[in-house]
């Protein structure tokens, strides 16, 4: 039985089952960030690093994170490039001829879009991930509260 209570003992240390509310928001808060984040094929990587690196939540983190998953990276996508439009001034009409795009002419049907989308995904990053911090961190003391009312 000692090894089991020092197996459980272990895994509350490694989630982070202590931290108070502000960090564990923050943490699934940043992960909010990196999921609307344009730096896509590495979401995963950087939710493990920034984990590491400021010894957060890393189950919070990647919780963030996966906001950005197979079955919203086309909103995501979208919202991220029309909200680019919006703020660069550029028009909204995207006119890419899909039927005729090749490896040899991505780069040039695809580089008026690169500019706006990086500033649309970084300011719905910074905007999401500030609305998530407040939100999360409300959940968990209210959940916490429920808990402690029903002990």
């Amino acid at each position: 039985m000692g090894t089991l209570e020092s197996f459980s003992q272990h895994l509350v240390q490694v989630l982070h089952l202590h931290e108070t509310p502000h960090r564990t928001a923050l943490a699934f808060a940043i992960g909010v960030f990196i999921a609307f984040a344009p730096h896509y094929l590495f979401h995963t990587a950087s939710a493990l690093f920034v984990s590491w690196a400021f010894r957060l939540n890393f189950l919070a983190v990647l919780l963030g994170a996966l906001l950005n998953n197979p079955w919203t990276l086309i909103p995501i996508l979208a919202a991220s490039l029309y909200t680019g439009l919006f703020l660069t001034g550029t028009s909204s009409a995207v006119t890419i001829d899909w039927e005729h795009l090749t490896a040899s002419n991505v780069y040039e049907s695809l580089s008026p879009y690169v500019l706006p989308f990086v500033v649309g995904s970084s300011f719905l990053a910074l905007v999401c991930g500030a609305l998530a911090y407040p939100i999360m961190r409300w959940t968990i003391i209210r959940y916490r509260n429920m808990k402690v009312s029903s002990s």
